[in-house]
């Protein structure tokens, strides 16, 4: 609230961002006698004190008059880390309130006690955009606030329907709205940007020709929530079939949504990811294989989040996944069990949902043929050990579905280009596409109601006390046994062979685990090993 007359002191509320929290800071802005001087205080980090020349020039540019004396900002609680250009805004409007050169009406229609101000300021006085307005609004419509943010952030906040979020394009224009002489647009009166081009993910499985089973545990994966690794040598459709996936997997729910666009604002990656015509997508994530550690878990100084996070509730691919970095692989072990990650820095520490579908893809050797119909592999038994030797085997006990792929034979290249389409050739005798979407969704739907979550987020202790809840008949717990026994498989291995026969029930909409779902789920998994 701003200062009584003939006070000098005005407070205004923003908020700081650590992790996917955002704490409070109250903004004080005193103006005193003395030489000219311009300082801030309360732990903040070099961006925000260069916020000094931005909202210097800010001001002379926007048709005010920059206090003689001395400035002193205060960002309270002092021992929270500040960081970023968030706080610009906040910082001009407390000048310009304590100097008296705009005065808010008494019957101002949202008193500033009430309002939070969000913003990166040019040097001509336009608002700038800054990560995490959606977060921030979010948490300032729990406290009951309003919020002021830049109009390019118009976009992610409208997310927010019952919120109070008002957009600026510039200074000018939120010192006209506290003044009561041109009120600012709610957001969700300002017309929506044009299709952005966000990229569209690729559709449907008739366009992959042949590799039934891929598309079987394609399948069986997007109704589960299950990981898969392809096996297979170099174009043979690996990467198509990873990319499908997204295409399968049911439309976020309203709250999924709005989590996964906090997360995508956080980062900073504006709102090409999460605002598509068609509204927020499951995201997906493909890093490539010389990312580092930080990049795809997280990390830095500043705790920020990895492409793990970044694929809460999509998918991440990894391509190519023994090349990647060894301590990479180990570190997507803990959220793949878990679904979150935590990550802790000397200033600050934070933890993120992980949530994520891993879907990989590899060469089944060095040079990629090995147990290839149409070439014979070159490697010695000592590089296909070292190869494989680079994947650990409690990553990969953590993989639900295992497939092998071969390249996709002649005749079915030529029956595709001929315009033939065989029964075996259309998604492996599954059901059009939308009626694949449907079982996905009933199969998913059935998880739910049963437990809650879907087959791959129970854990051991859940599958143990679940009981006939999951059903398994007698046959089915042979074959597990016998499957336990001749593979050698870990206590892992069996649970997640169990929720895999699980899903393949659900999708045959059956309430029982027959010994042909048990079978296909060892089938699935045991395709690779390493």
């Amino acid at each position: 609230m701003a200062a009584a007359p003939g006070e000098s002191v005005a407070r205004l509320h923003c908020r700081a961002q650590i992790g996917l929290t955002a704490p409070e800071v109250g903004v004080e802005v005193h103006l005193g006698s003395g030489l000219p001087t311009f300082s801030i205080v309360g732990l903040a980090a070099t961006a925000v004190k260069e916020s000094k020349e931005r909202v210097r020039a800010a001001l002379v540019n926007s048709g005010f008059d920059f206090p003689a004396g001395r400035i002193t900002v205060n960002l309270a609680p002092a021992d929270l880390p500040k960081d970023g250009g968030r706080f610009d805004l906040a910082i001009a409007v407390g000048i310009l309130l304590a100097s008296g050169q705009v005065r808010v009406p008494a019957a101002a229609a949202v008193p500033l006690d009430s309002t939070e101000f969000y913003g990166e300021l040019g040097l001509g006085g336009e608002l700038r955009s800054v990560p995490g307005m959606l977060l921030a609004a979010r948490c300032a419509q729990t406290a009951g606030r309003a919020v002021i943010v830049p109009l390019a952030s118009a976009a992610e906040t409208r997310l927010l329907p019952s919120a109070q979020v008002a957009a600026a394009a510039s200074l000018h224009a939120v010192c006209e709205h506290l003044r009561g002489r041109h009120a600012l647009l709610a957001v969700e009166a300002i017309e929506p940007a044009a299709a952005n081009g966000a990229p569209t993910p690729p559709d449907g499985l008739d366009s992959i020709i042949g590799q039934a089973l891929g598309k079987r545990a394609l399948v069986v994966a997007a109704a589960g929530g299950h990981s898969v690794l392809f096996v297979g040598p170099p174009g043979c459709g690996k990467t198509l079939l990873a990319q499908r996936l997204i295409s399968l997997l049911p439309p976020l729910t309203a709250a999924e949504a709005l989590e996964v666009a906090t997360i995508a604002s956080v980062a900073g990656g504006g709102t090409a990811q999460m605002l598509p015509a068609s509204g927020p997508r499951r995201p997906f994530r493909a890093p490539h294989h010389t990312a580092s550690a930080s990049a795809i878990v997280g990390g830095g100084p500043k705790a920020r989040p990895g492409d793990i996070t970044l694929a809460h509730l999509g998918v991440l691919f990894l391509d190519e996944l023994p090349e990647f970095d060894r301590r990479v692989l180990e570190a997507l072990r803990e959220p793949l069990e878990s679904g979150v990650v935590s990550i802790a820095r000397a200033q600050c520490h934070a933890e993120y949902p992980a949530r994520f579908q891993l879907i990989a893809a590899m060469n089944p050797c060095d040079c990629g043929h090995l147990g290839d119909s149409l070439r014979a592999c070159r490697c010695t038994p000592a590089q296909i050990a070292r190869y494989r030797g680079r994947l650990s085997g409690p990553l990969l006990d953590r993989i639900d579905l295992r497939v092998a792929l071969q390249s996709v034979p002649e005749h079915e290249i030529a029956a595709r280009e001929s315009g033939r389409n065989p029964a075996a050739e259309r998604d492996a005798g599954e059901a059009s596409r939308a009626g694949l979407r449907q079982r996905i969704r009933l199969a998913r739907d059935r998880q739910l109601a049963r437990t809650g979550k879907l087959n791959a987020q129970l854990a051991a202790r859940e599958l143990t006390e679940s009981g006939n809840e999951f059903g398994m008949t007698s046959a089915a717990l042979k074959v597990l046994a016998a499957a336990r026994t001749a593979l050698a498989l870990s206590l892992r291995a069996q649970h997640r062979s169990l929720r895999v026969a699980r899903t393949i029930a659900d999708l045959a909409g059956e309430d029982q685990i027959s010994a042909a779902h048990a079978a296909e789920a060892i089938q699935l998994r045991r395709a690779f090993s390493a």
